[in-house]
């Protein structure tokens, strides 16, 4: 779950840049916050993340536990050109990883939440 300041511009990111889908939202007036839920496939067979915005609150700090997130992508440079050209920041572009040669890049949510992108080998692209 990630603690989110502005749902629709997290949203816009998570379905318009990374290419997830709004599985479910709902809005608990009484608690005054909305859960919205977003992945690249159905809840019962996927792994999802849950944005939780709590209406009176528009910016947390992202506390020294949290490292990040990391999505597996087939190929790591496309991915990051469509990132930008959506308008998403990369922050670091992809490369070998620090002591190892699987290649990663990171790019950054809307609130700052760090995002790791994977180098995965496709079956037209053996490693």
């Amino acid at each position: 779950m990630l603690r989110v300041g502005d749902l629709n511009e997290s949203l816009k990111f998570y379905i318009d840049v990374l290419g997830m889908r709004l599985l479910r939202r709902k809005d608990y007036s009484s608690g005054r916050f909305t859960l919205a839920f977003v992945g690249y496939g159905e809840e019962s067979d996927n792994t999802v993340i849950e944005l939780t915005h709590n209406w009176d609150i528009d910016h947390y700090e992202i506390g020294e536990g949290y490292g990040h997130i990391a999505v597996g992508v087939e190929n790591i440079s496309s991915t990051c050109k469509r990132i930008k050209q959506a308008g998403g920041r990369v922050v670091r572009e992809p490369g070998p990883m620090k002591h190892g040669s699987t290649i990663i890049a990171f790019i950054e949510d809307p609130d700052g939440y760090k995002i790791e992108l994977i180098e995965i080998p496709s079956s037209h692209n053996p490693r």
